[in-house]
């Protein structure tokens, strides 16, 4: 069971108690460190590693959410709290719509649960601590950035994620914290964006962080407290990695032995429409796929390869089939 990596948040950045009107020392020991081992031949194991680690956050009795793919096809999950005990956790549930994991913790832990606020609420430029596992010194003052639709490249779609900067180094499972204290959501990703400079040009780079907003919790956390996934229809899944270039949706990476692998389509082919309706973003072939219907949907997909056009249907699948489930030790 190693111990997490030793590091800090520059100092200049660190959070400090006076600037919040509530215990920020008692929220952050909310955030716990997170560490779990994935077995060589999950289904993630080549592209997320067999070994990961970041945050989560003590929302319930014994119950630690954070980010799903921290957790996804885990077989032994550890979770390192502020008070300096380690305790072993399982892997609760996760939703791959949200992104959110939930953990089960598998010990005592007498820690105080972070109440859940509303994401919904918050608003650009708003102060908020992003709260990192180690307390203050692993946490840091930022401010939100945006508000506004996120394309993964793994199929996936949030209508409103949060951003914030600066970005925290080890951002994921971190738990965005509010001017209250609450819980606005949980870290995902760190992405790139380059601001307007003088004249409408091209600016410096800067570094941000997504958040999964946590008000998308509230009507699944249920599900996933007892049922380890959430109950209604399952997306379509092809296994397809895409990126956009120039308005062009391209293909970067196929999942083996996906729905995409079975039809034959290769990493570099554009797609061009989904059942003949042009598409040329991420979220235009998401949305497009979705609504065709549940998993296991035939998709017609028009492809462009080799300076060919061309059309394929592809038998799509249920993403969580591919991936081994929990077991309790």
């Amino acid at each position: 069971m190693p111990a997490l990596t030793e590091w800090k948040v520059p100092q200049a950045v660190q959070p400090r108690s006076e600037d919040y009107g509530y215990d920020l020392e008692r929220a952050l020991s909310s955030v716990v460190g997170l560490h779990s081992i994935i077995p060589p031949d999950a289904f993630t194991a080549d592209t997320l590693g067999v070994e990961r680690a970041g945050n989560g956050v003590l929302i319930g009795e014994g119950l630690v959410l954070t980010v799903g793919y921290l957790i996804t096809e885990a077989e032994t999950i550890w979770l390192h709290l502020s008070d300096g005990n380690v305790v072993q956790g399982h892997p609760l549930g996760y939703d791959g719509d949200t992104g959110f994991g939930l953990v089960q913790v598998l010990g005592r832990i007498d820690l105080p649960i972070m109440p859940l606020g509303s994401s919904d609420d918050v608003v650009v430029g708003e102060r908020v601590v992003v709260g990192g596992a180690g307390g203050r010194t692993r946490s840091l003052a930022g401010r939100i950035a945006a508000k506004q639709e996120f394309s993964g490249y793994w199929e996936y779609l949030l209508d409103e994620a949060i951003f914030t900067f600066p970005a925290h180094p080890n951002w994921g499972g971190t738990a965005l914290i509010s001017s209250k204290g609450e819980l606005l959501g949980i870290g995902s990703l760190q992405i790139e964006r380059v601001r307007e400079g003088a004249g409408g040009k091209a600016g410096k780079a800067e570094n941000l962080n997504m958040t999964i907003p946590i008000d998308l919790l509230k009507p699944i956390f249920d599900d996933l407290k007892n049922f380890g996934r959430v109950n209604k229809p399952v997306r379509p899944w092809l296994g397809v990695y895409c990126t956009e270039i120039e308005d062009r949706i391209v293909t970067v990476g196929i999942a083996p032995k996906g729905p995409a692998a079975r039809a034959e389509i290769k990493t570099g082919d554009m797609i061009v429409a989904v059942a003949g309706e042009n598409v040329s973003t991420l979220a235009d072939l998401y949305r497009a796929v979705w609504a065709l219907g549940d998993a296991g949907v035939e998709v017609p997909l028009t492809l462009h390869r080799d300076g060919v056009t061309f059309d394929v249907r592809v038998n799509s699948s249920d993403r969580s089939k591919f991936l081994k489930g929990p077991r309790m030790h």
